[in-house]
C-alpha cells in the first residue's frame, strides 16, 4: 500500500511539473526580477539631455528649502546683508564652496544632478539684484 502510495505522490508531482507552462514568455514571467536599480547620478544624463535649466529653476527645486528661510545660517535669496559677507571673498570662492561643500551645506547641495554650470546659475539667481 505504501508503495502504491508513493507511486501515486510521484506520478502526480511528475505530471504538474509537465503541465507546467513552458513557453517563452511564462519562463520570463517566472525569473522576472523582483526589484530594480537605482544608479546615483543617472538622473544627471537625463536632465542634461532635458536642456539646460534657469537659476530660478534650479532654486526652486534644489536650493529654496534651506536658502528660503536661512537653515543653519544659509544665506537666504536676494538678502544683501547675508550674502555681502561671502561675495567680499570673491565669486569664484561662493561658487567652489557650493560645489564641494561648507560649513552645513553638502556639496552641490540638495541638487545630485547639478552640473557646475547650474550650480552657477543657482547662485547667479540667489544674488541678482543684490
Amino acid at each position: 500500500m505504501k508503495v502504491l502510495i508513493g507511486l501515486l505522490v510521484g506520478l502526480f508531482f511528475a505530471s504538474a511539473v509537465q503541465a507546467q507552462d513552458m513557453s517563452e514568455d511564462a519562463i520570463k514571467k517566472r525569473i522576472q526580477a523582483v526589484g530594480s536599480v537605482h544608479v546615483a547620478g543617472a538622473e544627471a544624463a537625463s536632465a542634461a539631455a532635458a536642456g539646460p535649466r534657469s537659476g530660478q529653476d534650479i532654486y526652486n527645486a534644489s536650493c529654496v528649502a534651506c536658502h528660503g528661510v536661512g537653515v543653519l545660517g544659509a544665506p537666504k535669496l536676494q538678502n544683501a546683508g547675508d550674502w555681502a559677507p561671502r561675495l567680499e571673498k570673491g565669486f569664484e570662492t561662493v561658487l567652489s564652496n557650493a560645489i564641494n561643500g561648507f560649513n552645513a551645506m553638502p556639496p552641490r547641495g540638495t541638487c545630485g544632478d547639478c552640473s557646475d554650470d547650474d550650480i552657477k546659475a543657482a547662485i547667479e539667481y540667489m544674488i541678482e539684484g543684490i
